[in-house]
């Protein structure tokens, strides 16, 4: 399928063309169509140019077929810019539309999202293909839909789906589409042969086009919109476009004229494109997809097939990443050495499917398929023919090098040798086998079947057609990989180490555990890392502590109380009490006089004076922690960017994507300003843990304020 010849360009990305008296205007910007500038100069001449035609009946607006889809939406990098105004506006096409004498019917094919979305629902007619994909996703760019989406939206199929739409910012496909209204109907094949063919059956001759903007809103009376306000979590990645998308469904509700409610739409997108929350959550956005990119390394690097997989270790762990690949379709060998883990452990991998499909996310089939994808056994040499091996056993280096020293002699040759481990090094374990080429490390966070994020861990002599794989399968199976080299706890864990250090320091000097997770949660932090501590298993780190202590220079300060609170058997939420106490079946963290006592006992013997600390001062510290030991790694080349960090935090730390991740926040800040408040803490605390990273000192004395 392809655009015919005879076309003609009317704008760097559209083209023109007539079929049998129905004018067709596509357009050809791949990847997504978005709309820029040029995309909105053409579009209009398009539309005007079939309207000023007397042989023409009627108009389609459509993608290439040739391309992925209809229309991705605005271009986020002409926002607020001089080319983001230049031309005719979408509403001045819309407002056009509206008053024209002859249709115009939006075929979508691929998908029509955001904008791309609202440039349909401001034609007359719509029909899309029945897999497309149609939503509203601002929201996860911390905006709303500002081309009129929260006011047609609602008008076509009624509030409350509207409202669904936009607040989860989750698409529906074309065939979902006609059943809510949204399309006129679905279709399969070239979208140009199809929107000419419904145009000359369905839109031909119409007198009385319909026009989206003056239709009321169908349930208005039944919308709890208070309701929905209250729904939004405190926390929420996206909070504040959501209230302002339930603002803006109240103005379609209440407006007189469509003009008042896009008034009120307008007033609350001016809003949120000038928060920092939606500059965040952009930010977010394309650090990301940049993520995804390995510096110097070949885009034309062949990748290895990856057609079946063997993950050693039937735990929380190996059984989630079984799950993981067995989502994507990938068959999946699950291998334990003993019967009743493996049986353990296939009963909790059943248990998490049959959970999802009793809240109606999976059909029974669905559930049937993916458990049938993993094939439990007891056999290692099942791992003999897997295209990846992927071994999720305990956590300890002799443990490791054992098992792959055995995988080396079992795996075919170009198979890709993959540890899980957090923080281990994983030039040692390449070291034992004949090819070191060939291991690299793929570090999932638990629970690994939810957690979006895989740090992809690339070992001295780890070859570039395997790191190219390993990026590129965590895009097919839905993760978003970020590439770090070795050191202790890659990228996410060692910057965990200093924060969780002055975490335990601010207890001794005076800070009580509710109120530091408290500071950190107002922050917008999904935990505090006490309870985060906690939840884990304080004994899960209790051998990092030991081993960090050990390196310390003699009268260098270091922490008793997680070390006190282990030994008196508190180990966290599995065993009922940890820093706080827990109540049978419930995760609630509840305050403990008896670690407060341990905690000012600790402080004593270090001969501390314990002060009232301030929720600012908590905060600061703990991001001033994090922001340094990033810094250390990106000068360190331990990260590729300081976006990579970001990543990492806001997809596998809980730290609020509205911020945009430590480093952004730093910048935010103004390095400058970082840089004087960590020589400050030097000043109190000593050099040894707060020394300022050398990088933030060069950008700062080259006049720079950001990473």
């Amino acid at each position: 399928m392809s655009v015919p010849a005879s076309y003609i360009d009317l704008s760097e990305t559209v083209r023109y063309g007539v079929v049998d008296g129905i004018a067709v205007v596509v357009l050809a910007n791949p990847p997504v169509n978005g709309l820029s500038n040029h995309m909105r100069i053409g579009m209009d001449a398009g539309i005007r140019k079939g309207m000023d035609d007397p042989a023409v009946k009627a108009i389609v607006l459509t993608g290439d077929p040739a391309g992925k889809g209809f229309c991705g939406g605005a271009d986020l990098r002409q926002l607020n810019t001089a080319a983001g105004r230049e031309g005719p506006s979408i509403h001045d096409m819309f407002d056009y539309i509206a008053s024209a004498p002859k249709a115009v019917v939006a075929a979508i094919h691929g998908f029509a999202l955001g904008g791309g979305l609202e440039t349909a629902l401001g034609c007359h007619f719509r029909i899309a293909e029945k897999n497309a994909n149609l939503g509203l996703p601002e929201a996860n760019l911390g905006l709303l839909p500002g081309g009129g989406g929260t006011q047609r939206l609602p008008r076509l199929i009624g509030a409350v789906p509207a409202m669904d739409m936009m607040l989860t910012a989750a698409p529906v496909n074309g065939e979902r589409g006609a059943e809510l209204g949204i399309v006129e109907a679905s279709f399969t094949g070239d979208p140009i042969e199809a929107g000419v063919a419904w145009a000359l059956q369905n839109a031909v001759g119409v007198s009385d086009l319909p026009v989206v903007a003056n239709n009321p809103v169908p349930d208005a009376d039944s919308v709890d919109l208070a309701a929905a306000h209250a729904a939004i979590r405190p926390n929420a990645r996206n909070g504040r476009a959501q209230h302002a998308i339930i603002n803006c469904v109240e103005g379609a509700i209440n407006a007189t004229t469509f003009a008042d409610g896009m008034a009120v739409e307008q007033r609350e997108f001016r809003e949120l494109v000038a928060s920092p929350e939606a500059a965040a959550l952009q930010y977010q956005f394309f650090a990301e997809k940049e993520a995804a990119k390995v510096i110097g390394l070949s885009k034309e690097t062949a990748l290895r097939p990856v057609n079946s997989l063997a993950v050693i270790g039937a735990g929380t762990m190996g059984g989630g990443i079984a799950m993981v690949f067995a989502n994507a379709g990938i068959p999946v060998t699950l291998i334990e050495q003993g019967a009743e883990q493996l049986e353990r452990g296939v009963s909790i991998i059943k248990g998490n499917y049959e959970a999802t499909a009793a809240k109606g996310r999976l059909s029974a089939e669905q559930v049937a398929t993916r458990v049938g994808l993993i094939t439990p056994t007891l056999e290692l040499e099942a791992a003999k023919d897997a295209d990846l091996i992927i071994e999720a056993v305990f956590e300890d280096l002799e443990v490791k090098k054992e098992l792959f020293t055995k995988l080396d002699a079992i795996a075919k040759p170009g198979a890709i040798l993959a540890t899980n481990t957090s923080r281990l090094d994983i030039d040692q374990i390449a070291a034992v086998t004949s090819r070191p080429q060939d291991v690299i490390g793929l570090h999932f966070f638990s629970p690994a079947n939810v957690m979006k994020l895989l740090e992809v861990v690339r070992a001295d002599k780890t070859a570039d057609d395997v790191i190219a794989t390993s990026m590129k399968l965590a895009q097919k199976v839905g993760k978003i990989a970020v590439l770090a080299r070795i050191c202790d706890g890659f990228i996410g864990n060692r910057m965990l180490s200093p924060y969780v250090r002055e975490a335990h320091f601010l207890l001794e000097e005076g800070a009580s555990p509710q109120q530091l997770d408290g500071a950190l949660q107002a922050f917008g932090l999904a935990m505090g890392p006490i309870a985060m501590g906690d939840l884990a298993g304080l004994d899960v780190a209790a051998a990092g502590r030991r081993r960090q202590r050990e390196l310390l220079p003699s009268g260098v300060r270091f922490s008793k109380v997680a070390d006190i609170v282990v030994d008196a058997g508190r180990l966290g939420q599995k065993t009922g009490a940890g820093f706080y106490k827990y109540e049978a079946g419930n995760r609630k963290p509840i305050p403990d006089p008896e670690v407060e006592q341990i905690i000012e006992k600790c402080a004593a013997d270090a001969g501390i004076t314990r002060r009232a600390i301030t929720d600012e001062e908590i905060v600061e510290r703990e991001m001033l922690a994090l922001v340094n030991e990033g810094a250390k790694l990106l000068d360190e080349g331990i990260a590729q960017r300081a976006s990579d960090i970001d990543v990492i935090y806001t997809n596998g730390y809980g730290f609020p994507a509205y911020r945009g991740g430590p480093m952004h926040w730093a910048s935010q800040q103004g390095l400058d300003v970082v840089l004087e408040k960590i020589k400050k803490l030097r000043e109190v605390h000593g050099e040894y843990f707060w020394t300022p990273a050398p990088l933030i000192e060069r950008l700062v004395a080259e006049g720079k304020t950001t990473f």
